[in-house]
């Protein structure tokens, strides 16, 4: 009997070895087990027993011992995760590290037990709380019978909603309807921050027993809401990316919310998109899946027009709540006082006085992005990348936000000498300093990583905000994503034109999903919402469709350029970055791959290599090399021969590459 091992590494390789002399488990594929690997003992998972080897018998190693009695993934999970090793064109053993919690992917858990809890279908209790009573209006109630029809098959939908049009009362039906037939439902969300909310709502609605899976876990929390999921003893599971490769017990539902976000992308290691893996789960487990935003991604957005996703219209606000009225400043020849304009200040007054909260939004955390000595010229660079240092007035230090480097504030300049440094441009906490000495009385608080960055200062944060304990609210992109804030009746964006001439192609897509998930924040309850933007570029064509005309009319304006442009999602990319101590040995690399793509077809492009827009980070310099095809497989067949090639090179030690197929980053 041979074992061919995944094991838990980056290496696109699988390794025989003899089973254990002795084992009291008999081995099962998708089992984990324990090897020696090079001088270490390493857990790997079984992907085949056979009785063939290419290696000489007595050469081969004897594994240590069987870990599991049983896989740990059922079959379909088990093909989801070898499905995305060869899509992504990344090590198995590498794929199945990130869908493992840390426990189980460490020696100690041999005969580690998680905290048992029954099953939901032997708790004879009730699964929805009796007094909760949710009223649907017609689009809504349409969207939840289409979904109901679906049960027990796969189709993917697009839950295509306003804000606040009541998309997490979608959900609640469907659920519902899932739990009574005795099966498991998977929710992702792309923040950690949105789950206690979500949490919340399917509390007060379900007496079953919910779990959560996110990056601010224990070990110990994380394992345990792993196997509750896996023996059906959890009937919801709530998570952000990684759990998408949670395995059910009776998966009934998979639902996606935000779909949009770019935090479904991992862009370290294994970069995968865990939107997209939840529909090929679906695909797997003959499940539907529900895709939900109120500005759907130009990827989703296609896959409705061409038939492949069905789309659900939900178009007003649930209960009585109005879209808010939207209101373009024009800031070009008109004096600011620090960002803000005299026409946003007399409406800030205006709303606080009426006892409305209000919201202003500034995607730029720290007092200032540039200190500059206006003596000799001399600005805070980051040694280690291609960035300015942040002024951090606060903790009196200046901090990159690419590596996270930071020093202590200097009191005069490192060059002249001179004491006439001065902060440029204006962050979130010198925004703060500037609301709180104009509007002394009011209670301001600011919502970025600075200030939530302890466990739990987030949600204390949140709760004020829904107590009513504060009137101005200040935040980064954190305060964009679902937020429910019911006494916001003011919404102002400060400073997005950077947006409208980024080098990066999806930056205006990212722009006008910004602007109106920002400005659906405002008038969620009773009360009429008003949306300020500041801008030096209102007529920008986009930009005034999406005020004018909505979401909706802009993403189609948007399709219609990357229609005419070859961009995604009328094109597939994948990108090849290199970096090393010069960025010549990146170019040089990089040029290598290139030498090795055969004759292109007309419908493969190839273009670089060059230096990343950010050409220097942590130290290293860095190139990038794109590929473009009209044709999915036709790519995927040049990076399959492309990655096997790469792994014969005898690279240097200072070059560090990586792959990145379907890129959302191209910095």
């Amino acid at each position: 009997m041979i074992l061919r091992v995944a094991i838990l590494t980056p290496i696109r390789k699988l390794f025989d070895y003899l089973p254990p002399v002795q084992n009291e488990t008999n081995p099962e594929i998708g089992a984990r087990v324990l090897v020696p690997f090079r001088t270490k003992k390493k857990i790997g998972i079984i992907i085949a027993i056979t009785d063939k080897t290419d290696y000489p018998i007595e050469k081969l190693k004897r594994a240590y011992t069987i870990l599991d009695p049983k896989p740990l993934f059922p079959k379909a999970l088990f093909k989801l995760i070898y499905w995305a090793s060869q899509y992504y064109q990344a090590a198995l053993g590498e794929v199945f590290e990130a869908a493992l919690p840390s426990r189980l992917r460490k020696e100690p858990s041999l005969g580690l037990k998680p905290k048992k809890n029954k099953p939901f279908l032997e708790k004879k209790i009730p699964a929805i709380q009796e007094k909760t009573v949710i009223i649907l209006n017609e689009a809504q109630q349409k969207a939840v019978n289409t979904i109901k029809k679906s049960i027990g098959k796969f189709e993917t939908f697009l839950l295509d909603g306003v804000t606040g049009s009541g998309k997490t009362q979608v959900y609640s039906e469907i659920i519902a309807h899932i739990l009574t037939l005795e099966q498991q439902a998977l929710i992702l969300v792309p923040e950690i921050g949105l789950t206690p909310q979500l949490l919340s709502r399917f509390q007060k609605r379900f007496n079953v027993p919910i779990v959560c899976l996110n990056s601010s876990l224990t070990e110990k929390q994380r394992f345990e809401a792993f196997e509750n999921a896996k023996t059906g003893a959890a009937s919801i599971v709530i998570g952000t990316r990684s759990a998408v490769f949670v395995p059910l017990k009776l998966p009934g539902i998979f639902i996606c919310d935000e779909e949009h976000d770019a935090s479904f992308k991992q862009q370290e290691g294994f970069r995968y998109h865990a939107r997209d893996l939840m529909i090929m789960r679906g695909s797997l487990e003959h499940c539907p899946v529900i895709l939900g935003s109120a500005t759907p991604s130009m990827e989703t957005l296609n896959n409705v027009h061409i038939g492949r996703f069905q789309g659900l219209k939900l178009p007003t606000r649930a209960g009585n709540a109005e879209l808010p009225a939207l209101q373009v400043l024009d800031i070009r020849h008109k004096k600011l006082k620090e960002g803000l304009s005299t026409e946003l200040i007399q409406k800030i007054q205006e709303h606080v006085e009426n006892k409305g909260q209000v919201l202003l939004f500034l995607n730029r955390r720290g007092f200032a992005p540039v200190l500059m000595c206006f003596d000799c010229g001399w600005v805070a660079n980051c040694n280690n990348c291609d960035a300015r240092l942040t002024l951090h007035l606060r903790s009196k230090r200046l901090q990159c936000h690419h590596c996270e480097m930071f020093i202590p504030l200097y009191e005069q300049c490192p060059t002249c000498q001179s004491q006439t440094l001065k902060p440029i441009g204006i962050g979130t906490e010198r925004l703060a300093t500037v609301l709180q000495a104009l509007f002394p009385t009011c209670s301001i608080t600011r919502i970025d990583r600075d200030t939530t960055s302890k466990k739990g200062a987030q949600q204390e944060i949140m709760d004020q905000i829904y107590k009513g304990e504060t009137e101005i609210l200040l935040g980064t992109q954190m305060i964009a994503k679902g937020h429910h804030f019911p006494n916001v009746t003011l919404v102002a964006i400060l400073d997005i034109d950077h947006a409208l001439f980024s080098l990066d192609f999806r930056s205006i897509e990212k722009m006008g999903q910004l602007i109106t998930q920002v400005a659906g924040r405002a008038g969620r309850a009773e009360r009429l919402g008003h949306v300020l933007l500041q801008t030096c570029h209102p007529e920008h064509p986009l930009l005034k469709t999406l005020l004018e005309e909505g979401y909706s009319r802009f993403a189609t304006s948007l399709l219609a350029e990357r229609r005419l442009t070859n961009l995604p999602p009328y094109s597939y990319q994948a990108l090849i970055r290199a970096e090393g101590n010069k960025l010549e040995y990146a170019l040089n690399f990089l040029n290598l791959i290139k030498a090795e793509i055969p004759k292109l077809s007309s419908d493969f492009k190839i273009l670089g290599p060059i230096a990343a827009p950010m050409e220097r980070r942590l130290g290293k310099h860095r190139a990038q090399l794109l590929f473009q095809s009209k044709n999915r497989s036709t790519l995927q067949k040049y990076l399959q021969n492309l990655v096997h090639k790469i792994e014969t090179y005898s690279l240097s030690s200072s070059i560090r590459w990586s792959l990145d197929v379907d890129p959302i980053d191209m910095y």
